[in-house]
């Protein structure tokens, strides 16, 4: 087995593991770690391919900004989980259904796969002289793909928003500061004097 083959392998595991244990993950603080190693393996994996640009973008987007978005939204929530569970086994039969019915798409998607007779030839017509993967993957995203580009920054930006929406929610049992009150306040009003006896409290 070459180098390049155990690195294939190591890095695949480790992404198939990584997604398991994302799901499977009681404390939802160790999916998003998961998650992170899945997104790390991803990389790995299209550094395999040659896309090195697309795996540092994979590194520094997805592991650097969302994946510690997902971990301050989690943290700051304080989402009962344990409630949140016990709603969700009333629809696990509804939920393996679904996953059944995905993977015999899957299977059927990848049972009669075929490779067409030309793709060698085209993927041969393309040297890596006459372009570079960074020059390739610009063509396509401001280019070809324009509108899902920018639809997928508003998505973004909506689940940011969201996020903020969230952790700013009003708590009754959580005192907060008033600034406009204590600069408004009249010293006179703020302060009382007391004249406490000898051995008696207030």
């Amino acid at each position: 087995m070459t180098i390049l083959a155990f690195s294939f392998y190591l890095f695949a595991l480790s992404a198939l593991a990584g997604g398991l244990f994302t799901v499977i993950s009681r404390n939802p603080v160790h999916s998003v770690l998961w998650l992170i190693l899945t997104f790390l393996s991803a990389a790995g994996l299209f550094v395999l391919l040659g896309a090195e640009f697309v795996a540092m973008l994979l590194v520094i987007v997805y592991v650097g900004a969302v994946a510690v978005l997902f971990l301050f939204v989690v943290m700051m929530l304080d989402v009962d989980f344990a409630q949140l569970k016990a709603e969700m086994a009333r629809y696990m039969p509804l939920a393996l259904l679904i996953g059944v019915v995905l993977l015999m798409q899957l299977s059927l998607a990848f049972g009669v796969w075929q490779t067409s007779e030309g793709a060698m030839a085209a993927r041969a017509a393309v040297t890596p002289t006459d372009v570079t993967n960074t020059a390739a993957l610009g063509l396509l995203v401001y280019d070809k793909y324009f509108l899902l580009f920018q639809l997928s920054g508003l998505i973004l930006l909506v689940a940011m928003i969201g996020a903020i929406v969230l952790t700013l929610r009003h708590r009754k049992d959580v005192k907060r500061q008033d600034v406009l009150a204590q600069m408004w306040r009249d010293p006179a009003k703020a302060m009382e004097l007391k004249d406490v006896k000898p051995g008696q409290g207030l």
